[in-house]
């Protein structure tokens, strides 16, 4: 009977990680580039009563006894998917569609990954730089920070869809500035590892960041000026799997209760 108890609070703890996922998803429904994410389980160790054996007549058993020991959390793992694009005002408000990600360099001075387009122009040490909004400066194909040539403002910028920077000059000319925004891919992006402020790092389970510049084969994201990518978490889907996780956590309740009650039974016995 001790087994149900052990049994059934496993299931209890790996719903409440599943409540903590989704109160994440509902927390996030606004932050821009979010991707949802999902708890997915596994069962633990099975512990055999019978194996495969044969009857007193000789008659075959070939299914064993075995019961299973509860369950806990395998992972975590996130949407990719893209999320709708809102229209911004603002000439530094960028979103992808495609499987791309923006580069951005750290204080400690690694490269982090983002679908949070929402940067701006603030003035650095190396001139007018484009910085995220922790003031992380963005970083172009070449992996260098995308600063603004001298006299140039950051009102005349104008964006291509392949991410190439121009400026319009006095004269009203577009003149290129040989600076395109840095889009990479991973084999597996559910492996990237998660950290705060919508950056994500490389891993060896995502595999190597893909410049989609260089790398052949790829297929290139679309770089969307005056957008920003809206999370891609849907509310009712989760208020959906909050109440399927609600009963799941009761009804492992109830089975704890249940081997309780029998447990009492047992020792009232002797009464």
């Amino acid at each position: 009977m001790m087994r149900a108890l052990w049994t059934a609070a496993s299931g209890m703890i790996a719903q409440q990680t599943n409540i903590d996922s989704i109160s994440n998803n509902l927390s996030n429904v606004n932050t821009t580039g979010y991707k949802s994410e999902q708890a997915e389980f596994k069962s633990l160790l099975y512990q055999t009563l019978q194996s495969k054996t044969t009857s007193a007549n000789g008659d075959e058993k070939p299914v064993p006894v075995q019961v299973g020991l509860g369950t806990r959390v395998a992972s975590i793992t996130s949407d990719f998917t893209n999320g709708a694009l809102i229209a911004n005002s603002s000439n530094t408000a960028f979103a992808l569609e495609g499987k791309g990600f923006f580069t951005v360099r750290g204080e400690d001075g690694q490269t982090y990954y983002t679908r949070n387009g929402k940067f701006g122009w603030a003035i650095g040490t190396n001139g007018t730089t484009l910085c995220n909004e922790a003031g992380l400066p963005v970083l172009d194909s070449n992996g260098n920070e995308i600063v603004l040539p001298d006299g140039v403002t950051a009102s005349s910028i104008e964006v291509s869809n392949d991410g190439k920077f121009y400026y319009k000059d006095a004269a009203g000319n577009t003149i290129d500035m040989n600076r395109q925004i840095g889009v990479y891919q991973f084999t597996n992006p559910a492996g990237l590892e998660k950290d705060s402020g919508s950056l994500l790092v490389a891993t060896a389970a995502s595999g190597n960041p893909m410049n989609e510049l260089t790398t052949p084969g790829l297929t290139r994201s679309k770089v969307c000026q005056n957008y920003l990518e809206a999370s891609n978490v849907q509310v009712a889907d989760e208020m959906v799997n909050m109440i399927i996780a609600q009963r799941a956590y009761e009804l492992n309740s109830k089975a704890i209760q249940a081997a309780d009650e029998m447990l009492g039974q047992a020792n009232s016995l002797r009464r």
